[in-house]
C-alpha cells in the first residue's frame, strides 16, 4: 500500500510540473474525439470555420490562428503531435514555468499563423504558382506551430553545444517540410519556429547574461556539418510520408516513385503486345514499386546518413563520399529536369507556362545539394583523419565480392528458371539484367536505359528479381557504416606504423606519445631504432618533442634528422625537447631556449601525507562525501551519455574563452578518440560528469611505465577540487598498477625561477608568457601543478640558425593555432592589448 501511495505521489509531482502539457493534450484529444476528427481530421464545414490561412483571415475569421492549433488532419499527425508535445513542452515547463510557457505557446501559435498566412498571401499576389495554389487550397490545421516556437525559444537557454545542434536540426527540418511537403501548415510551423527563436533570444538577454559569439570548435564543426548532411537526406522521407506540394515536390518522382497505377499500365499496354517495350516497362515498375526493391529509392538518403556518421568522426573518406554524393545528386537532378522539359516540349497543349515553372523550380531543387556541397568544400580542413588503406581495400573487397556473389546467384538461378520470365530470356539477357536490379527504374529511364527486357511471372523468378538489389545494398551499406561508424584504432601504414612500433618497444620522453597524433610525418634512422615526428610549416620542420627510440641512439638522431632537413631545404627546429635533446643539439652548435616546464611525479614512494598535501587530501575526502567517483574509460568505448557530456563540457570551455582552440602539443577531443589513451571521469550518483582528464602512455619494452596528462576539462560544477580529485585518483591508480611516474605535462611559456639571469631572447619569451597569462593561463596552470610536489624538468626549443627565428616563430604559432579565424585573432589581440 505504501508503494502505491509513493508512486501516486511521484506521478502527482510530475503532473504538477507538467500541468500545461497535460491540459494541452487533454484539450487536443477531447476536441478531436468530440468532433469526430481523430481519423480523418475536421469535416469540410468545420474546417472552414476553424482552419487557418490567409483566405480565412480575409473573410473575417480572426480566431483561426488559435483555433487551427486544436486539430490535425488525421490520426498520424495527432499521434506525432502528442509525442512532440510531451518531448518539448515538459522540459519547457520545468525551465520556464507554466505561465511563461503558455505565453510562449500562444504567442508563437498566433505569430506563426499570421506570418505564414502573410507569406502565402504575398506569394499569391506575386503569382507564384505554389503559393497561389495554397491560397486557394483548403484551410490548414495543426497543433505544432506554437510548439515549434517553444522548442526554439528553449534552445536559447541550452549549453553552447546543444543550442547549435538543436537549432540546426529543428530549423533545417522545418525548412525541408516547408519546401517538400509545402502546405500552409508547414509554412506556419516554420514561421512559428522563427518567432520562438527571436523570443528566446530576447528572453535570454533579459536575464542579463552575456553570450560570446564564438564559432564552434574544430570537433563541434564536424558534428554540425554531419547533422546538416544527415538532415538534408530527410527530403525523400518527407516526400514519402506526406502529399508533396512544395517547390521540391518534384523530388517525389525522382526519389520516391510510387510506380504506375492500373490505369497507366492499361493505357501503356493498350493495342500492343504485353512484352512490347512501353507495356513491359510499366509492368516492371509496378512490380518493383510494390516489392522490397522499393528500398532502392532510399539508397542515396541512407548513404548520406551513413556518411554523416563518418563526418562526425572527421574521416576524410566520408568527406569525399559526401562530396561525390552531392555532385551525383546535382547531376541526376539536372538530368531529370532536362528529361521533364523534353517531355513538356513534345506536349502540344503546353503554352510555355509549365516550362517556365519547371525552370524556376529547378533552381530550388538544386539549391539544397549545392548548398551542402559548398559547406563541405569550405570545411574540408576539418576532415583530415585518413582511413587506413587496409580498411578501404577491405570495404572494396566486400562490395566487389557481394556484387559477384549476388550476381552469380541471380544469373545462375535466373537462367535455370528462365521459363518463369516473360518473354523467355537467353543467358546474355539474364546477365545484362543483373546490374539493372541494383538501380531504381527512374534512374534507368533518365539515362535512356530500358528497365528490363522481360518480367518475372513465376515465384522463384520474382524472388530473384525483387531481392537482388536489396541484398546487395544491405551488405554494401552495412560495410560502409561499420567502417565509418566504429572507432578505428590508430593502425598506421609505412613509416607511421614503424614509428609506433619503435616508440612502443624503446620508449621516449614523457611527451613522445604525442608523436602518434594526426598531422605528423616521420623520419626514421637507417637502422630502424630511432625516429622523429615532425610537421613542415612554410620551410620549417618542427618536431613534436625529442627523438624517440633506442636511448643510446637518440642523440645521433638529432644530427641525422638535421642532415635530412638540409637535403630537403628545410630549417629544422626541435620543439619541447628534454635536457638530453638540448645537449645533443648544442654539440652541433645549435641555440636553445626554454619554452615549457614539465612536471613529473614519481609514483613508487608517493603518499599524500603531510601539510604540503593538504589540498589534495581535502579534494579526495570532499569528493567521497559528495558521492563522486572516478571512472576509467577508453573514450571510444565509453557510454554515449559520458561521451556527449564530455563533448558538451569541452564545447562550453571553448565558447567561454571565445579564443582560438590550440593544438600541436595540446590535445583535444580528436586525441581522445584513441583506445590506448585512458580517460578518468568524475561522475556523481546521477551519472552527471563533473570533469575529465586523459592520460597518454609512456612505453618501454611494449608496456606502459608511466602516464602523461593531456586533456583536462571541468564542467559547470560547484565542486571546487575536481581536478585535484581526478589527478590524485589517477596517481593512486597508476601507482597500484606499478607505473614508475606520472607527468602533468609541460606548461608552455611558463617556467620556474632557478635564479639564473635569462638571456635576451629568453627574456622576450618570458614577457610573451606574462602577456598571454590572462588569456590562456599557462603560468597559473604551472602553479596549480605545484600542489602535487612534482620534479621540474625544463623543455627546450633548439634551432641551428638565429636568422630563421621569425619563420620558426610563425611555424610554431601556426602549429598551435591551425584553425584560427580572423575574428578569433582579432579577439585574441584585443585581450592581449587589454
Amino acid at each position: 500500500m505504501r508503494q502505491v501511495g509513493a508512486r501516486f505521489l511521484r506521478f502527482f509531482s510530475l503532473a504538477k510540473r507538467a500541468r500545461l502539457t497535460l491540459v494541452l493534450l487533454a484539450v487536443l484529444w477531447v476536441v478531436a474525439i468530440a468532433t469526430g476528427s481523430v481519423g480523418g481530421g475536421p469535416s469540410a464545414s468545420l474546417m472552414e470555420k476553424v482552419g487557418g490561412g490567409p483566405a480565412q483571415l480575409v473573410q473575417g475569421r480572426w480566431w483561426t490562428p488559435l483555433s487551427s492549433g486544436l486539430w490535425a488532419e488525421h490520426l498520424a499527425p495527432f499521434v506525432t503531435a502528442t509525442v512532440l508535445i510531451l518531448a518539448i513542452m515538459v522540459p519547457a515547463e520545468r525551465y520556464f514555468g507554466w505561465r511563461k510557457t503558455a505565453v510562449l505557446l500562444i504567442g508563437c501559435q498566433i505569430a506563426g499563423s499570421l506570418l505564414g498566412s502573410a507569406v502565402v498571401a504575398i506569394g499569391a499576389a506575386l503569382r507564384e504558382d505554389w503559393l497561389q495554389g495554397l491560397y486557394e487550397y483548403v484551410p490548414a490545421v495543426g497543433p505544432l506551430t506554437g510548439v515549434m516556437g517553444v522548442a526554439l525559444a528553449l534552445t536559447a537557454f541550452l549549453s553552447t553545444l546543444w543550442r547549435r545542434r538543436w537549432r540546426l536540426l529543428i530549423l533545417v527540418a522545418l525548412l525541408l517540410f516547408a519546401l517538400y511537403s509545402g502546405n500552409t501548415q508547414d509554412i506556419m510551423r516554420l514561421m512559428g519556429g522563427l518567432a520562438g527563436l527571436v523570443a528566446g533570444e530576447w528572453m535570454y538577454r533579459r536575464t542579463g547574461a552575456v553570450r560570446l559569439k564564438t564559432p564552434p570548435s574544430h570537433s563541434e564543426t564536424r558534428v554540425l556539418i554531419a547533422l546538416l548532411v544527415a538532415t538534408s537526406a530527410l527530403g525523400p522521407a518527407i516526400a514519402r510520408i506526406t502529399e508533396p506540394y512544395g517547390p521540391l515536390a518534384i523530388y517525389a518522382d525522382l526519389f520516391v516513385g510510387e510506380g504506375p497505377d492500373a490505369f497507366t499500365i492499361q493505357e501503356s499496354c493498350e493495342g500492343v503486345s504485353r512484352t512490347a517495350s512501353p507495356c513491359l516497362e510499366a509492368r516492371v515498375e509496378h512490380l518493383l514499386a510494390g516489392s522490397p526493391s522499393v528500398v532502392l529509392l532510399y539508397v542515396v538518403s541512407i548513404l548520406l546518413v551513413i556518411v554523416a556518421s563518418g563526418l562526425r568522426r572527421g574521416r576524410r573518406m566520408a568527406w569525399w563520399s559526401a562530396v561525390l554524393l552531392e555532385i551525383g545528386i546535382v547531376v541526376v537532378t539536372v538530368r531529370y529536369m532536362t528529361y521533364v522539359l523534353d517531355v513538356i516540349h513534345d506536349d502540344p497543349t503546353d503554352d510555355g507556362s509549365t516550362r517556365g515553372l519547371i525552370i524556376r523550380y529547378s533552381v530550388a531543387v538544386i539549391a539544397i545539394p549545392v548548398a551542402v556541397l559548398v559547406m563541405l568544400l569550405l570545411t574540408r580542413k576539418y576532415f583530415a583523419l585518413r582511413t587506413p588503406k587496409w580498411t578501404a581495400w577491405k570495404l572494396l573487397a566486400v562490395v566487389a565480392g557481394t556484387f559477384v556473389i549476388v550476381g552469380a546467384i541471380y544469373i545462375k538461378f535466373g537462367y535455370q528458371v528462365r521459363d518463369q520470365f516473360d518473354p523467355v530470356p537467353d543467358f546474355d539477357q539474364v546477365a545484362a539484367d543483373f546490374p539493372k536490379r541494383l538501380v531504381p527504374p527512374i534512374y534507368l529511364a533518365l539515362f535512356e536505359v530500358p528497365d528490363a527486357e522481360f518480367i518475372p511471372v513465376g515465384g522463384t523468378a520474382k524472388v530473384l528479381f525483387v531481392l537482388a538489389g536489396p541484398a546487395f545494398w544491405l551488405v554494401a551499406l552495412g560495410g560502409l557504416w561499420f567502417m565509418l561508424w566504429r572507432a578505428i584504432e590508430h593502425r598506421k601504414s609505412g613509416a607511421a606504423a614503424k614509428a609506433r612500433d619503435i616508440l612502443t618497444q624503446y620508449g621516449g620522453s614523457t611527451l613522445s606519445y604525442m608523436t602518434t597524433w594526426p598531422g605528423n610525418t616521420y623520419w626514421l634512422s637507417e637502422d630502424g631504432k630511432t625516429g622523429v615526428a615532425y610537421r613542415v610549416i612554410g620551410n620549417v620542420a618542427v618536431t613534436t618533442g625529442d627523438p624517440f627510440g633506442e636511448s643510446s641512439e637518440r642523440a645521433a638522431a638529432v644530427g641525422g634528422f638535421a642532415a635530412f632537413c638540409d637535403r630537403q631545404g628545410w630549417t629544422p627546429c626541435f620543439y619541447s625537447v628534454t635536457e638530453e635533446g638540448r645537449e645533443a643539439a648544442e654539440r652541433l652548435g645549435w641555440k636553445t631556449l626554454q619554452v615549457a616546464e614539465d612536471t613529473v611525479v614519481p609514483l613508487p614512494d608517493l603518499e599524500f601525507k603531510g601539510k604540503k598535501w593538504q589540498d589534495v587530501r581535502t579534494a579526495l575526502n570532499k569528493a567521497g562525501k559528495a558521492g563522486l567517483t572516478a571512472q576509467w574509460w577508453a573514450f571510444p568505448e565509453a557510454p554515449l551519455t559520458v561521451q556527449e557530456q564530455v563533448r558538451e563540457i569541452s564545447e562550453e570551455w571553448v565558447a567561454d574563452k571565445g579564443l582560438p582552440e590550440m593544438g600541436f602539443t595540446l590535445g583535444g577531443l580528436d586525441e581522445l578518440d584513441d583506445p590506448r589513451v585512458r580517460c578518468l571521469v568524475a561522475v556523481d550518483e546521477e551519472g552527471r560528469v563533473h570533469g575529465i582528464t586523459s592520460w597518454m602512455p609512456s612505453y618501454l619494452d611494449g608496456e606502459p611505465i608511466g602516464w602523461t596528462l593531456d586533456f583536462m576539462r571541468r564542467g559547470d560544477t560547484e565542486f571546487k577540487g575536481i581536478m585535484e580529485f581526478l589527478i590524485a585518483s589517477a596517481a593512486l591508480g597508476f601507482k597500484e598498477e606499478g607505473a614508475q611516474f606520472l607527468s602533468l605535462s609541460g606548461a608552455p611559456l611558463a617556467r620556474i625561477d632557478r635564479g639564473e639571469q635569462p638571456e635576451r631572447l629568453q627574456g622576450v619569451l618570458d614577457v610573451a608568457g606574462r602577456a598571454l597569462e590572462p588569456v590562456y593561463g599557462f603560468r597559473s596552470l604551472l602553479a596549480f601543478k605545484a600542489k602535487f610536489q612534482p620534479q621540474y624538468q625544463p623543455l627546450y626549443m633548439t634551432y641551428p640558425d638565429p636568422a630563421a627565428l621569425p619563420s620558426i616563430a610563425n611555424a610554431i604559432g601556426r602549429a598551435y593555432l591551425p584553425h584560427t579565424s580572423a575574428a578569433q585573432m582579432l579577439r585574441l589581440s584585443r585581450k592581449l592589448v587589454g
